[in-house]
């Protein structure tokens, strides 16, 4: 992500807790809940299939999302995502939002991303033939991305993943990088992100109304986008901590505390 002009920067540790400040900086307005999906409602593993989502988590999702409205913003596929929360009364954000459903058949590609599809099929064939030999990298293709793993590389091969992976990039102008722990991400070259997948559901669904606030809760480098985005208009909050300063002005530990913050959320907008 780049630094944008007039953004803040905090140190993710000096962060107060979202669950200590809830409901103060709702400042009595109705929120609208945006989630990351890895690392926020699933705890990070070493295989993205594994990244199930918990039956008390669901529960919890299910109920917040009859009191107001709430979108997971993922980098995964819509359909993966969809498929791993299995509830209909949520939006999706796939592929960073490039790919957005949502109840009442709503489905829409935002963001003009078609026209990276034959770059994307290209290097993802170059990626899979060279990073072969590298015990332990994944090619995971999506349909609007690229994210190669080295969450399972030896330290000794990482240098030389990252070498072939900017070398397929630097073939593909159609294509750009995008950055995530322990992954290198390959994306259409184009000014979309997720916070502005975010601002096109805030219009889309009605939302952008005085009295609504919106909240993003991510983990990762690709939700700084977001947060910087929500600066001034909403309220971002950070899940664990990464090798950066952060756009976010609050604080959850872990998935635990995500799913605790979101229960009482919903008691405080049902009371």
């Amino acid at each position: 992500m780049k630094n944008q002009p007039g953004v803040v920067k905090h140190d993710p540790l000096a962060l107060p807790s979202a669950l200590d400040n809830l409901p103060a900086f709702l400042e009595g307005k109705r929120p609208a809940v945006f989630l990351d999906y890895d690392g926020c409602l699933s705890p990070i593993v070493k295989d993205p299939a594994k990244a199930i989502l918990s039956a008390g988590m669901r529960n919890t999702l299910q109920q917040l999302a009859k009191v107001c409205s709430v979108a997971i913003v993922s980098g995964r596929d819509r359909a993966d995502v969809a498929r791993l929360v299995q509830l209909d009364n949520l939006y999706f954000a796939g592929s960073h939002g490039f790919d957005i459903s949502g109840p009442d058949n709503m489905h829409t590609e935002p963001g003009g991303a078609k026209a990276a599809l034959p770059a994307l099929d290209a290097a993802a064939e170059e990626l899979n033939q060279q990073l072969n030999s590298i015990q332990g990298a994944l090619v995971e293709r999506k349909r609007y991305a690229i994210a190669v793993h080295y969450r399972n590389v030896q330290d000794s091969e990482v240098e030389e993943l990252k070498r072939i992976t900017a070398a397929v990039l630097g073939a593909h102008p159609a294509l750009k990088e995008g950055l995530g722990k322990k992954i290198i991400e390959l994306k259409p070259n184009l000014d979309w992100h997720k916070g502005k997948a975010v601002f096109w559901l805030m219009e889309e669904l009605n939302l952008n109304k005085p009295d609504i606030v919106p909240l993003y809760i991510g983990d990762d480098i690709t939700d700084e986008d977001a947060f910087a985005s929500l600066q001034g208009r909403g309220v971002g909050i950070l899940v664990g901590e990464h090798d950066d300063k952060t756009a976010a002005e609050y604080r959850l530990e872990n998935v635990e505390e995500v799913e605790t913050f979101l229960q009482k959320l919903t008691q405080h907008l049902t009371l």
